[in-house]
């Protein structure tokens, strides 16, 4: 296989494609396997879902030899295919848990769904990042929501347009990664350290209270809904073990399980 999925003592879900050979690129099998392994994490109780890749490059994207064999299929075979590149996405950008991608190298096409997808993203110096696809005579279409979602719509309309590379300083710039660092295994261990930190239950519906917002119309729906949000995880048992264990001055329950 060349997509692995491992869980640590403290329950993070590590998710690692090896085909360096191949760039990381990804073809039908690999999309496969993405699939089943980030499915089966998201059905754990895990605190983190950690989506990395092995050797010099984070990914070349789609396999262009996968891609290139494309051609002797018919429409309905191409649009099938094209759907479990869209279920890829779809399930890692749904992920109830919170997502980190670490990026070295090269990330070009699809790859750049990968990132855009996760929560947080942290490259290195050096990495450098291409929407590649109108050099083939294509169009990033199946990651375009998800790297519209993250850059914009006025960056999109230049580096979908133009297909120059960018570096991980344009990167930040625009939103795509949220931090460089040269050492991922640093930064992993960071992120990873904040968020076991904090309450398990509350990081899940953070996340899905920025889904339910984002881009909503502030009208008196909404308002009532975040106030009926706050209202019922306040009340909860992960909500009340927070706030006594800030007035006991000692460390929430989720924080001393973590560190067993």
């Amino acid at each position: 296989m060349s997509v692995t999925l491992n869980i640590t003592k403290t329950k993070v879900a590590i998710l690692e494609l090896s085909r360096p050979e191949k760039h990381n690129a990804f073809d039908s099998h690999v999309i496969n396997e993405l699939i089943q392994c980030i499915e089966h994490a998201n059905s754990l109780d895990i605190r983190a879902l950690v989506l990395k890749t092995e050797g010099k490059h984070f990914s070349a994207g789609a396999d262009l030899g996968w891609m290139k064999s494309m051609a002797g299929n018919n429409y309905n075979e191409n649009v099938a295919d094209s759907e479990q590149l869209a279920k890829l996405m779809h399930v890692l950008a749904t992920s109830p848990h919170p997502t980190l991608c670490l990026v070295q190298g090269a990330a070009f096409g699809g790859a750049l769904g990968l990132i855009a997808c996760c929560d947080i993203a942290v490259a290195t110096s050096n990495a450098k990042f291409c929407l590649s696809e109108v050099k083939l005579g294509l169009i990033p279409a199946v990651i375009s929501p998800y790297v519209i979602k993250a850059i914009g719509e006025r960056q999109a309309r230049r580096y979908f347009l133009t297909a120059e590379v960018f570096m991980a300083e344009k990167a930040l710039d625009m939103g795509l990664i949220h931090e460089i660092n040269d050492d991922l295994a640093a930064a992993q261990g960071q992120f990873v350290e904040l968020l076991i930190n904090n309450g398990p239950e509350a990081v899940k519906s953070a996340k899905l209270l920025i889904n339910e917002v984002a881009n909503q119309d502030i009208d008196e729906e909404l308002i009532l809904h975040t106030a009926k949000r706050i209202a019922e995880i306040r009340v909860s048992e992960e909500g009340q073990e927070g706030l006594t264990a800030f007035f006991d001055k000692r460390a929430p329950n989720w924080q001393t399980a973590a560190k067993q």
